[in-house]
């Protein structure tokens, strides 16, 4: 912080090192309807330290509750400039508030945190949104949501399926694909060999697989990889977060071979079955950017696309951020990382991948 930062009296930046800190906020996130996985501290404080970047909070309490929470991760890049996001490498997060929450201070208060911080920008991703604020602007329909509830057994999730995509899971399911599920390092080496290969195809820098780990690591039970392989290789992998009744597959990717086998499709009809062994209720397909292959894939599951609204702010006078992978203005980077060796690509993506957020 380049200077002291003075808060409101009702706001302030908890000990994320605290473990009574984190034990009441954990305690309202079970309480706040619209709490997601990535409000929790096990995802914003883990994957911050995973990335060498800075997680934060501001916490805002009436005589002596929380009555709301923002988490934060300060992000830095020397390719895409310093960024505060709620929540870092998420899809949601954002400002949780009860009735008795003062959300016009704590806006107030983020703006001024960020400039303390040097981020020229903020991106609040979900949660409540400021209503009008300089320098503020709202992203809606730019990405799309999937979820739905599971069926009640194998049979009736295949006809849950759209026709046609029906009938790739049921090649899918008449190959010889064997399925691992678990969280051992054999269950994250292949599927850290899956999912780098798959990012470099798509020309997208991977992520370090510190990251990963962590994640892993700090969910527990909360979470697990499931991986295809056929001939004993790992052809397609994904690790799945589970929260208040819903599956939700996060990370994952194929190789080359897995088109081929439908190893993608077989992996996904895997996890819906493994997810009612857990008792799950609903699976989260998770975010797409609108119109784009996987948004399509996602439709051709059967799921319909919710749009999301999330928040961004930039500094005064400052340039806009952009590290959106699909814009215009990457192509050729994008064009280019698809071109690597593997090896190269693993070896930097890394670097980049950690300021992304």
């Amino acid at each position: 912080m380049n200077a002291p930062f003075s808060l409101p009296a009702s706001l302030r930046l908890p000990d994320l090192d605290d473990p009574d800190e984190l034990a009441r906020i954990e305690s309202f996130l079970a309480r706040h309807p619209d709490a997601t996985p990535f409000h929790r501290p096990c995802w914003f404080v883990a994957v911050a330290k995973a990335t060498g970047n800075r997680a934060l909070a501001l916490v805002q309490e009436r005589h002596g509750e929380i009555v709301a929470f923002l988490p934060l991760d300060a992000i830095h890049s020397p390719v895409f400039g310093r960024l505060l996001a709620s929540s870092g490498f998420a899809v949601g997060g954002g400002l949780l508030a009860t009735p008795e929450a003062d959300v016009e201070a704590i806006f107030a208060a983020l703006e001024e945190l960020a400039l303390r911080l040097s981020c020229l920008a903020i991106e609040l991703r979900g949660g409540v949104l400021p209503d009008a604020r300089a320098n503020w602007a709202l992203k809606t329909e730019s990405h799309c949501n999937f979820t739905r509830p599971l069926a009640a057994d194998d049979e009736a999730e295949l006809l849950a399926i759209p026709r046609k995509q029906r009938a790739e899971v049921r090649k899918g399911l008449a190959n010889d694909l064997e399925i691992e599920i678990g969280s051992s390092e054999r269950d994250r080496a292949a599927h850290y060999a899956v999912f780098a290969e798959s990012y470099r195809n798509l020309g997208t820098p991977v992520f370090p697989r510190a990251l990963l780990d962590a994640v892993i690591d700090a969910f527990g039970a909360d979470a697990d990889i499931l991986t295809v392989r056929h001939a004993g290789a790992p052809v397609a992998s994904v690790i799945t977060l589970y929260h208040r009744g819903a599956a939700m597959p996060y990370w994952g990717g194929g190789t080359h071979a897995a088109r081929g086998l439908r190893a993608n499709d077989r992996m996904y009809f895997e996890l819906m079955r493994h997810a009612r062994t857990r008792g799950c209720t609903h699976f989260d397909f998770g975010r797409s950017k609108t119109a784009s292959g996987a948004y399509h894939f996602k439709r051709n599951w059967g799921f319909e696309p919710e749009p999301l609204t999330y928040g961004t702010w930039t500094a005064p006078g400052a340039a806009r951020r952009n590290a959106d992978p699909t814009s215009a203005g990457l192509s050729l980077q994008i064009r280019v990382w698809q071109r690597l060796p593997l090896f190269v690509a693993n070896r930097l993506g890394p670097l980049i991948a950690r300021g992304i957020g």
